[in-house]
């Protein structure tokens, strides 16, 4: 008994240590989708810049998910099933607009992220 009492404490430590990133990699996600209209004026570069924002914030929320739930299909759908309720949030926010075109962007993210952190997890 004394061993499972000492042990409570690590358990909650460790899933502090896993899940701490992942809920404060969300957040900047969501803070990110509150600001309104985030247009630099840079025309066809604004787009192609936001749109790699979107990739390399979901690749590390992908990753951040694989190392919380250590396998790839959770970790996907949880990381798609985040950027979609992004994208709704996004629908409320004043210059702003849901896309699903941004899902599948997103969702792209979180692929590369998982791939990325599986390479890295080999070496």
């Amino acid at each position: 008994m004394g061993a499972r009492l000492a042990s409570r404490p690590v358990v909650r430590s460790r899933l502090v240590l896993i899940w701490l990133p992942v809920v404060l990699w969300a957040a900047v996600i969501f803070a990110f989708s509150a600001i309104p209209s985030l247009g630099t004026g840079l025309g066809t570069w604004d787009t192609v810049l936001r749109k790699c924002a979107h990739v390399t914030e979901y690749a590390i929320l992908g990753a951040l998910l694989l190392r919380a739930l250590g396998r790839e299909l959770p970790a996907f759908v949880a990381g798609v099933a985040y950027a979609a309720t992004d994208e709704l949030h996004q629908h409320f926010v004043a210059g702003r607009h849901a896309s699903p075109i941004d899902v599948a962007i997103d969702a792209a993210g979180v692929a590369i992220g998982l791939v990325a952190w599986r390479r890295l997890a080999e070496r």
